[in-house]
């Protein structure tokens, strides 16, 4: 069981997280709001909104996302899309604007509540919340499947190379974006559906496409993504997984 917290990069203060609350509220309080974890004794926060960032408890697992805030949200240098809800792994840097004025780091809790520069909210054990660290034969395998679903759609679209060029390559480029950029897992998600639909459009799909060829080159995909991005398909695991067939 383990307790998390944000460790204030700029002045080693630490603010516990609460496991009891579904949402953590970021930013600085006036009459109207008051945030569950309240940064206006911190250092350098002119550019933090009075309402900036939350923090998401789903199952087991956190999630950040900026509220529509006017400096922005940067998780590991990466600013978040308002509204959008992304996951935070052990060792992620937060911060809070631009110009790493005010950085976080998402970690376990380092100290005990009666220390000084610790900023308990709610002192609770949360758990199961460690991350699941992808090992790399899952992710090579993942990735192996969702090139399989894309070479299936692709073989089974009968229609000319220089037709099929320009939705390959927009598939392509959304599996890059998945695999490199999940923060910006959105876009990877329409390049793919681009590159299906002109795929598929320049075609006559019911012609020279099976249903069959679709609906496995489409389970073949999301299996490989998942597999890739969290080491499982659905519930089960790569190991899990051989040790049915060898059964």
């Amino acid at each position: 069981m383990l307790s998390l917290e944000l460790f204030h990069v700029q002045t080693n203060t630490h603010f516990e997280l609460p496991p009891n609350l579904g949402v953590i509220r970021i930013g600085k309080p006036n009459d109207q709001i008051a945030p569950d974890i309240n940064v206006s004794e911190l250092p350098d926060v002119e550019a933090v909104s009075r309402f900036h960032a939350e923090i998401f408890l789903e199952g087991s697992t956190y999630h950040l996302a900026d509220v529509g805030s006017s400096n922005g949200t940067f998780l590991n240098n990466i600013r978040l899309e308002p509204r959008n809800r992304y996951p935070l792994n052990l060792g992620d840097r937060i911060d809070l604007g631009q110009e790493s004025k005010v950085t976080f780091i998402f970690q376990p809790k380092q100290h005990d509540p009666s220390t000084p520069n610790v900023t308990v909210i709610q002192p609770e054990i949360v758990q199961n919340s460690k991350q699941r660290r992808v090992d790399r034969s899952s992710k090579l395998v993942g990735l192996v499947l969702m090139v399989a679903g894309i070479v299936i759609l692709i073989g089974n679209t009968q229609v000319g190379l220089f037709v099929r060029i320009p939705g390959v390559l927009l598939c392509i480029a959304g599996v890059v974006v998945l695999i490199s950029r999940p923060a910006y897992r959105n876009l990877g998600w329409i390049l793919i559906g681009l590159g299906i639909t002109i795929m598929l459009f320049t075609a006559n799909v019911f012609a020279s496409v099976s249903l069959l060829a679709v609906l496995a080159s489409s389970a073949l995909f999301i299996a490989g993504y998942q597999l890739f991005i969290s080491g499982k398909i659905w519930d089960y695991s790569l190991r899990s997984i051989k040790g049915i067939f060898k059964n």
